[in-house]
């Protein structure tokens, strides 16, 4: 296990009393992170359908997933044996049985058929055929939408989970560095990917790495213009600007950190553009402190670069930790505007002021933990547009 059984219980304790105020009796949770957080259950099995059963009046919660995949429920959660309970292999990507028929024949046996259950509607692990199956399969129980329950229970981090991420940072500046390091005219970009991913797993010396919910983002040239795109197996060119976004992942908690570099000379516009996302980057980490409304970040982030004439349409920075693929965001506070999470000690959050314009752009992005005086980041790593020129660079 990650964590200790103590923490565990309570994660459950701070769960059902966020159940107790939404009226939720049975919680059923499919999000892989929220299983990880509660059970402490991490495996790829999350292709399959499995949850994890909160009753509002049992200590232990119940694990139904695959057969093969429940001796991995034994090895990795704190969870009684008998509460792993495996469904058989034919329910999978069957046409004739589905694994929530399963799930609702155990919900009746242990008596909760009539009682109101929550299910997390909106993430990619809960399909429309689950909800049809339980409705059909639960007909006395009432059904509401818990999604993101458990999310906000995450998102203030225990000193444990805030040590995972600074791990993961130092993972992330070393995958950054290598990255950094390896790209070059004529390089391929799919062997600066395969560096990355090398740092990324290897680790530290005194600790390995995890895989990251998002593999290396590194867009080149005209694709910086916008930021989701991969690598491909073209060779760098020179006067190509390279963003690179990765993050080093720790136990199932990132640091994401994003960097751009310009192969050769940068252009006027280029140059013009980092300085305005540093200035409004540092801005924002200046102010950030607790008690405030994660909308004053993007107020002062708009107030520091309004001179420039860029507007970032796109929110500035979301909640951030633990997560498995597609994405390491948390899906709950947003910086942006309309957002009036009050910032708290111990919430992180990935800061990325990236700009995106018709044919190039920029990022630098933060992640980084509210304290009790302001905010730490947990990379240590420049921040400017790097400009590397043969063997020369100013990083």
């Amino acid at each position: 296990m990650s964590f200790g059984t103590e923490e565990y219980k309570d994660r459950i304790r701070k769960t059902k009393e966020k159940m107790a105020s939404k009226g939720i009796e049975v919680l059923l949770i499919t999000d892989p992170a929220n299983m990880y957080y509660l059970s402490g259950y991490n495996g790829w099995s999350f292709y399959v359908h499995q949850m994890l059963v909160i009753i509002d009046d049992e200590d232990q919660p119940i694990w139904i997933g695959r057969g093969q995949d429940a001796n991995g429920a034994k090895l990795t959660t704190w969870i009684y044996h008998e509460n792993i309970i495996p469904y058989p292999d034919d329910y999978v990507q069957s046409d004739s049985k589905h694994p929530m028929d399963f799930v609702a024949e155990i919900l009746k046996q242990i008596g909760q058929e009539r009682r109101s259950i929550g299910v997390e509607m909106e993430n990619y692990y809960f399909t429309a055929k689950c909800y049809e199956h339980l409705k059909k399969g639960l007909p006395n129980a009432s059904f509401q939408d818990a999604t993101l329950l458990v999310n906000w229970v995450r998102i203030i981090k225990s000193d444990t989970e805030i040590e995972y991420m600074k791990r993961a940072a130092k993972i992330v500046e070393n995958a950054m560095m290598a990255g950094i390091e390896m790209i070059d005219e004529g390089v391929r970009e799919c062997d600066v990917a395969a560096k990355i991913f090398h740092s990324q797993i290897s680790g530290t010396s005194e600790f390995g790495g995890d895989y990251p919910a998002i593999v290396p983002l590194l867009p080149s040239g005209e694709k910086t213009s916008t930021p989701h795109m991969t690598w491909t197996d073209e060779r760098y060119k020179r006067g190509d600007a390279v963003i690179l976004e990765l993050a080093g992942c720790y136990k199932r908690y990132h640091s994401p950190l994003a960097r751009t570099l310009n192969i050769g000379p940068p252009t006027v516009k280029v140059m013009a553009l980092s300085e305005v996302v540093v200035e409004g980057l540092n801005a924002c980490l200046d102010m950030i402190k607790p008690g405030i409304y994660c909308e004053e970040i993007e107020e002062t982030w708009r107030r520091t670069i309004v001179k420039s004439g860029i507007i970032k349409e796109s929110r500035l920075g979301y909640s951030v930790g633990l997560n498995y693929p597609p994405d390491w965001g948390e899906h709950t506070a947003s910086i942006r505007n309309g957002d009036k999470t009050v910032l708290q000690p111990n919430m992180t959050f990935h800061l990325i002021p990236g700009i995106w314009l018709d044919h190039y752009g920029f990022e630098a992005s933060e992640t980084l933990r509210v304290t009790e005086g302001g905010c730490e980041t947990f990379a240590s790593l420049p921040r400017q547009l790097i400009i590397k020129d043969g063997l020369l660079t100013n990083y």
